[in-house]
């Protein structure tokens, strides 16, 4: 049951980061999957003022837990491209498909072990300048906007 492809945060820490992401994908006409428990609440006020007016756009879904949001993902037969540091493949050499959820850990830890090898692919935005990571909302920007570029 592919309807687009989808973002998912894994126990995002920072209200901000969330908003601004919420933002982006109400735009785009993305979905966003948010795996609890959040390191905010999700009424925060920097996540409103980050997702503006947009955040009644949004398409939003809350798991529970990781556990909760794998079921539905198996249910719905959708791959899980999750977005590491640890990865070795550059995002723009995956070929994406309808359907993909692209998973993005915690903005100071990523994910777990478990939920690393739970993943059906893991991409890297390589850092040239030697950075070590990007931003949460930018990095998944960059992962929207590759897949949207490469689904047309």
């Amino acid at each position: 049951m592919a309807d687009g492809i989808r973002i998912a945060l894994y126990q995002p820490d920072i209200a901000g980061n969330t908003g601004t992401i919420l933002r982006m994908a109400a735009c785009l006409a993305i979905a966003v999957d948010i795996i609890e428990p959040a390191g905010f609440d999700l009424s925060d006020r920097n996540l409103r003022r980050a997702g503006m007016d947009y955040l009644e756009m949004a398409s939003l879904t809350r798991h529970i837990d990781f556990a909760a949001f794998e079921a539905w993902r198996k249910a719905e037969a959708r791959r899980l491209v999750l977005f590491s540091t640890k990865a070795a493949l550059p995002y723009t050499q995956f070929s994406y498909a309808d359907g993909d959820v692209i998973l993005f850990g915690r903005e100071s830890a990523g994910v777990p072990e478990d939920v690393h090898e739970t993943a059906d692919a893991r991409l890297l935005i390589p850092m040239k300048g030697g950075g070590r990571s990007l931003n949460l909302a930018l990095s998944a920007s960059m992962a929207a906007g590759e897949a949207i570029r490469q689904l047309g």
